[in-house]
This record gives C-alpha cells, structure tokens and sequence, in this order.
C-alpha cells in the first residue's frame, strides 16, 4: 500500500468519534485494519456483501449509474462504505461523537 493511502488511513483513525476503518480486497478480504482480527473479519464479510447487493440494486434502477457511497446507522454504530474499484474502505464510528 502506497505511502498516501497509509497518512489518509492515518488521518481518518484520528477523526473524533473513529473506533476503526478496515480496507477489504474486492474479493472481500481484509488487507488492512485497525480493528481486532475477529471484528474485522465479520465487518469485512457481511458489508463486502451488503455493498455488492446495494450497487448490483443501484445498477438494476439504471444501469449507467453506480454506488458511490453507503452510509449505514444504527442505534449504537454508523458504518461508512467508500467502494472503490479494487477495494472497499470502511470505516465504523460511534455516530454520537461523529459530525
């Protein structure tokens, strides 16, 4: 992983209300986290699957657009989803200190 991804992983870890980011391959294995190794393989796992339901959807409704983004909350996390071309980045906050 280059030096600019490292420093941008870096900076995102340091925003209030980060409790980790984990970047998974486009075949929805972690290459990088900051969570512990069983947390990060559920989260890896199952958003790795809800973002290619969520794009495939994005898809069916026109096909010339794509997933961008995905934001999820819920009462105790918010999950950010930044799907990119080989891999995923996705970074978990306590939505209460974020923003």
């Amino acid at each position: 992983m280059s030096n600019e991804v490292e420093e941008i992983l870096k900076r995102v870890q340091q925003m209030k209300g980060v409790i980790g980011t984990i970047v998974v391959s486009q075949e929805g294995i972690p290459i990088k986290t900051t969570l512990d190794n069983s947390t990060t393989v559920q989260y890896a796992g199952l958003i790795h699957q809800l973002t290619a339901k969520a794009r495939s959807t994005v898809r069916d409704l026109d096909p010339q657009n794509d997933l961008t983004f995905l934001r999820i909350r819920s009462k105790k996390h918010e999950i950010m989803v930044a799907p990119e071309k080989e891999y995923l980045l996705i970074v978990v906050q306590n939505p209460s200190d974020g923003n």
